[in-house]
């Protein structure tokens, strides 16, 4: 195992603990991921999630129609122009989930030691001995002894509201089971999950290729959330579907591992998506308790080494309902941010918590706290020696630009990119000052009109730890060897000063391109 980056070389005093933390115009540098759903898609409830460090927010179709989920989507755009802060947009696919379909929504109680069939006849009514599925072929995937869990939405891991079922027999397309704890289902709709068994359904499901169609194309999505990311190929065939889609051609593919399988082709998955999802849920469930934080801290190092953002799930579980996280959840979430995680995804707590907003605001301080001990320099020359040498020229850029920023003490780096790909380099060296990532604009054009490119890449960038994106004016090219590089200099420092990032007398790191050639320069403000 790799050693820990919580910053042990220099004692921490005690007292200085309970020191308050100084407010920063960045809560912190880890990104949240924001799940809006009923308890959260009012333009007042989102403006105040923007303004708590929202900076994605989650759109999954596991519930609610695309009209539902537009008029969530409208209320973002409305508190993004009232708090003038950028907020990405991921949708979150269905994939091949399983589903325990409640028609009546009337309470199932289901009792230790009792039976219970799973059958795939929808038209059945759901009941205490009856749960019909959305899948028939589930007795053929599954044999006697085989390990079934039933919850409702995500997995709370409460075993009140969630149930687990051992399979006793298969019986034609029935599968009969006993159930292993007592529980009572509520709500409409419960998702089934088989341990470490293969389900034969598509990974992109039709219904998910209609939404992404008619919901996704229309509103230029940033990111996919493929669920049930199993296979390198499941990446590979949703990438060529969004391609075919005009803008969605630029929208990041983010592969959700949340099984055995996607565990076992993690490398290759890794290297063919943009980024990845540890959806610790449903991960929780599939491998032994003892080896979950141990996949989470390599699967969050190999991200790190190859420079692509990794955002983790199920962190504050109870603050769906409590207005403070347990002791457990809360040094859970500093140890996903001192494992090297980019992002926090916050699904339920959100989606249908009680306190969306202090959730956010809670996540981002624990954040930002965990973030003041992570080993920097042991992280930077772990980098750099895994990327070894000869580096490319663009990687030897940013890991330069983020040593000279340590060595000079600046207070920012600012980036001047077009593509994003600078801006990730820099930001993959965990720099312990934020990256200010200035998007310069693409004129391009079909021959029937002239368009803008820059807003994709600056809207994505913000689920990548320690990077802010900001757009410039189009008319300052990103290579310009006038001064045009000057004034947009200027308009950066100007941003990082009004959000107090930038005082007089502070070092500022600058990469940008001039002519053919990269230039890393440090400047040191006047008064």
């Amino acid at each position: 195992m790799h050693s820990t980056n919580l910053l042990l070389e220099e004692p921490i005093r005690m007292a200085s603990i309970l020191e308050p933390s100084k407010t920063s115009f960045f809560p912190a540098m880890t990104k949240i991921v924001g799940t809006l759903g009923p308890k959260s898609r009012s333009v007042d409830t989102i403006s105040a999630c923007l303004k708590a460090g929202m900076s994605v927010a989650r759109f999954d179709f596991s519930w609610g129609d695309a009209a539902y989920h537009q008029e969530t989507l409208e209320n973002l755009k409305l508190a993004i122009k009232a708090t003038k802060k950028l907020c990405a947009v991921m949708l979150d696919t269905v994939g091949p989930e399983l589903q325990v379909v409640n028609k009546s929504e009337t309470p199932i109680s289901l009792e230790e030691n009792g039976t219970v069939v799973l059958t795939p006849h929808r038209g059945q009514e759901a009941s205490s001995s009856l749960l019909p599925i959305n899948f028939s072929g589930l007795a053929k995937a599954v044999t006697p002894g085989a390990t079934i869990f039933v919850g409702q939405y995500l997995f709370t891991g409460s075993e009140t509201t969630s149930v687990w079922l051992e399979v006793s027999e298969v019986k034609g397309d029935d599968v009969v089971c006993i159930i292993k704890n007592t529980a009572t289902l509520a709500g409409s709709l419960f998702t089934l999950h088989c341990s470490q068994i293969h389900i034969d359904l598509p990974t992109l499901s039709d219904e998910d290729k209609d939404v992404i169609r008619k919901w996704g194309a229309p509103n230029k999505i940033d990111f996919l959330s493929l669920s049930y990311t199993r296979h390198a190929e499941d990446v590979r065939q949703a990438r060529e579907f969004l391609s075919k889609l005009g803008d969605l051609s630029q929208t990041q593919i983010f592969a959700k591992i949340e099984n055995v399988e996607g565990l076992n082709h993690f490398d290759e998955i890794l290297a063919e998506a943009d980024g990845i999802i540890l959806s610790r849920g449903n991960l929780g469930i599939d491998l032994p308790p003892e080896k979950v934080f141990l996949f989470q801290k390599s699967a969050l190092h190999k991200c790190n080494m190859a420079g692509k953002p990794a955002v983790v799930t199920r962190v504050v579980d109870s603050m769906t309902d409590n207005l403070r996280p347990t002791r457990a959840e809360a040094t859970d979430v500093a140890n996903a941010v001192l494992d090297g995680s980019d992002a926090i995804l916050l699904g339920a707590e959100t989606l249908r918590g009680l306190y969306p907003v202090e959730t956010i605001s809670t996540v981002g301080r624990i954040c930002a706290e965990a973030e003041k001990v992570f080993n920097q320099d042991l992280y930077y020359k772990r980098t750099v020696k895994y990327v070894g040498e000869p580096m490319t020229h663009l990687e030897s850029i940013a890991s330069s630009a983020v040593r000279a920023a340590i060595k000079v003490k600046a207070s920012v780096i600012i980036c001047f990119t077009s593509s994003g790909r600078a801006a990730r380099l820099i930001a993959k060296y965990r720099p312990s000052m934020p990256v200010l990532s200035v998007v310069i604009p693409r004129l391009k054009t079909n021959q029937l009109k002239w368009s803008f490119t820059g807003a994709f890449e600056a809207r994505q960038s913000l689920i990548v730890r320690g990077l802010f994106p900001m757009l410039a004016d189009p008319r300052h090219p990103a290579e310009s060897t006038s001064a045009t590089n000057e004034s947009v200099l200027k308009v950066a420092l100007d941003h990082g000063k009004a959000s107090g990032v930038i005082k007089s007398h502070d070092r500022v790191v600058v990469c940008q391109k001039v002519g053919d050639s990269s230039v890393v320069k440090i400047i040191e403000l006047d008064d």
